[in-house]
Formats: structure tokens, C-alpha cells, sequence
């Protein structure tokens, strides 16, 4: 008798511990699908960063639309149309040309999450003093970007962004977010504006 009572009990936590975890995971879907819709305007959207970790530290601005993105900041400029990234040194006065993976893309473009969180990761939803708290964790550890938290203020406004990848913890921090009317040409590098520029394709 006490063995049945013991798998009822056990069983019983188990659905519990189940049910719990899918609330806490649908839960934070919500959260993040309602950040996002702030962020798939079609005319696009604008805001400063800072990025810091191990080996960087830097800030900038950000312009947004759809799954393209520029990113400037005092040493770099990034261009990204979706496709093909071209990263602007100013110091040697060269471009880079490639085609980034998914951390690539998150070091410059914090909300790379837009699209990310979507597919391949577990999360949940964590309560915080400064807001909700989304908890990503890759299914799939060979993944470029491993592990994610996510803050989002009570406007579901995005503030900040911690990754791991595997060179370690990278940390951005979002603010001044605003919708704007961009141009798709903005999103990819053009050469007449940088005529003594060195472009090294990488891809």
C-alpha cells in the first residue's frame, strides 16, 4: 500500500512539476511575441545599445527592419540586408564581407532574439525587479548561441539582452527605442560612400 502511495504521490508531482513548467514556457512565448511585435514595424525601428563582455565593450546606434539591421558605433559600421553582413573598419579603412551565423549576427544585433527564440529553445519566465525575465536555453548545445536572458520591462519594451556563446557571456543593454521610416538601402554597404575603402570578402 505504501509503494501505491508513493508512485500516486510521485506521479502527482511529476504532472504538477509538468504543467508548471508549460505555463511558465507558454507564459514566456507571450512575453517575448509581445516585445517583438514592437520591433516587426514595417517602416522600421531605431535605438542606442551598449555591448560588453570578455573581450569588447562598445556603444552605438541601431537601426532596425524586418530581418535587416544597421549598427554603428565609434570604430565600426555593420550593414546586414538579411543575407549579407559587410562590417566597416574606420581605422584601416577597409570592409569585411561575410555571412554571419546566428552569434555573429547577436554581437551587433540585439534582437536577433526576434526570430530565435521561435525554434530550438526551451524557456521559461522569471519574475525580477526590473521586469520579466525570459530564460532561453538551446535544445541543441552545439548551437551558436547557447544560453539567453532576456529583460523586458512592464511596456514590453526590451532592456536588456545576455547571451552565452562560446567564447563566454556578452551583455547588451537597449534604450531611446523608436519606430522610424527607413529605407531597405540603408541596410546594405555602398561602395560609392567609401571609394578608398579596402573590400576583403570573407565568404
Amino acid at each position: 500500500m505504501k509503494k501505491i502511495l508513493t508512485i500516486i504521490v510521485l506521479m502527482a508531482v511529476a504532472v504538477i512539476t509538468s504543467t508548471a513548467a508549460n505555463d511558465s514556457s507558454s507564459a514566456a512565448k507571450k512575453t517575448l511575441d509581445k516585445a517583438a511585435a514592437k520591433f516587426n514595424i514595417k517602416s522600421g525601428t531605431t535605438a542606442n545599445f551598449t555591448i560588453s563582455g570578455d573581450k569588447i565593450k562598445q556603444s552605438g546606434t541601431i537601426s532596425i527592419k524586418k530581418n535587416m539591421f544597421q549598427a554603428s558605433t565609434p570604430n565600426t559600421i555593420v550593414w546586414y540586408n538579411g543575407k549579407t553582413q559587410w562590417t566597416y573598419v574606420k581605422k584601416n579603412d577597409e570592409v569585411n564581407v561575410s555571412t554571419p551565423n546566428a552569434a555573429k549576427q547577436a554581437s551587433m544585433n540585439p534582437y536577433t532574439f526576434l526570430t530565435l527564440y521561435k525554434k530550438g529553445y526551451d524557456m521559461e519566465l522569471q519574475q525580477t525587479a526590473s521586469g520579466k525575465q525570459v530564460h532561453l536555453k538551446a535544445q541543441n548545445q552545439k548551437s551558436s548561441i547557447k544560453e539567453a536572458y532576456i529583460l523586458v520591462d512592464a511596456n514590453s519594451d526590451i532592456k536588456e539582452v545576455k547571451m552565452r556563446q562560446s567564447s563566454g557571456w556578452v551583455t547588451i543593454t537597449i534604450s531611446n527605442v523608436k519606430s522610424s521610416n527607413l529605407s531597405d538601402a540603408m541596410f546594405t554597404f555602398n561602395a560609392k560612400d567609401y571609394p578608398k575603402a579596402e573590400v576583403i570578402d570573407l565568404r
